[in-house]
């Protein structure tokens, strides 16, 4: 997947299919990817539910777009939101997109954008439709983003038990290793491995990417990829080398027999 430090990002987001609540985290997400220089937020602000945005949208200066519903039953925020990507991509100012919305009507948009050449983050919920996440370079799932909150979680809250509950949802969002997944990670190191059946752990995390555009270590409760892989010993071995004279450390993995 194409990454660069200083790759410039448009940022929008769909303030009627995300949490407000944890704005900053997804930000911070973002910035792994490169520099969110244009910053927008998509929403009819005249409704009360979407008074919840101001403070974050001062906080971390993102310019609001108002949008007001012209009829019952219809989106007009999608359309908005469309119009102000393709003026973006246009007028070449910045590399990349980052699509902060869990709505299936972005799915067109996110593979045009990548027609064009564009790498095209999703920011979204569990919920999200399968064809808007695969239409994407990388798909990250609010849930697992650090300090993120659920609507569940949120519920949660107002019960007596507030921490086990939070501590009971969070685990109930954390995905199984199934055997579908063990062969993705198989066939993955088979793809890149040497003669003697060993690959280079970080292009089999790009790999896995390419494949599956919402892996990611965290929603299995991992933080790195690398203590994910070393949790299924029965069915990988991990070897690390250090680097003469420095601190870093290449990591390989090779499937057991």
């Amino acid at each position: 997947m194409k990454e660069k430090e200083d790759l410039k990002i448009a940022v929008l987001i769909d303030a009627d299919n995300v949490p407000y609540n944890n704005i900053k985290g997804m930000l911070d997400e973002i910035a792994k990817f490169g520099i969110p220089t244009i910053k927008r937020i998509y929403g009819d602000w005249t409704k009360s539910k979407a008074s919840g945005w101001k403070s974050a949208l001062l906080k971390h200066a993102i310019t609001p777009v108002q949008q007001y519903s012209y009829t019952v039953g219809k989106n007009a925020t999608d359309s908005a939101m469309i119009i102000d990507a393709m003026d973006i991509l246009h007028s070449q100012k910045v590399e990349g997109f980052c699509l902060v919305s869990s709505d299936s009507d972005f799915t067109r948009l996110a593979t045009r954008l990548r027609e064009s050449g564009m790498l095209v983050i999703g920011l979204g919920e569990k919920k999200t439709p399968h064809p808007f996440i695969v239409s994407c370079d990388k798909f990250i799932y609010i849930e697992v983003i650090e300090g993120g909150t659920t609507k569940q979680a949120k519920n949660s809250r107002k019960s007596k038990s507030k921490k086990s509950a939070a501590t009971a949802n969070q685990e109930s969002e954390v995905e199984s290793i199934d055997d579908e997944m063990i062969r993705l990670l198989k066939s993955s190191i088979n793809d890149l491995a040497d003669d003697n059946g060993w690959a280079f752990l970080a292009e089999v995390g790009g790999l896995l990417i390419k494949k599956k555009p919402d892996f990611d270590p965290r929603n299995y409760g991992f933080s790195k990829l690398t203590p994910l892989i070393k949790s299924l010993n029965n069915h990988f071995t991990i070897y690390e080398e250090n680097v003469k004279d420095t601190q870093i450390k290449h990591i390989y993995v090779k499937n057991k027999k």
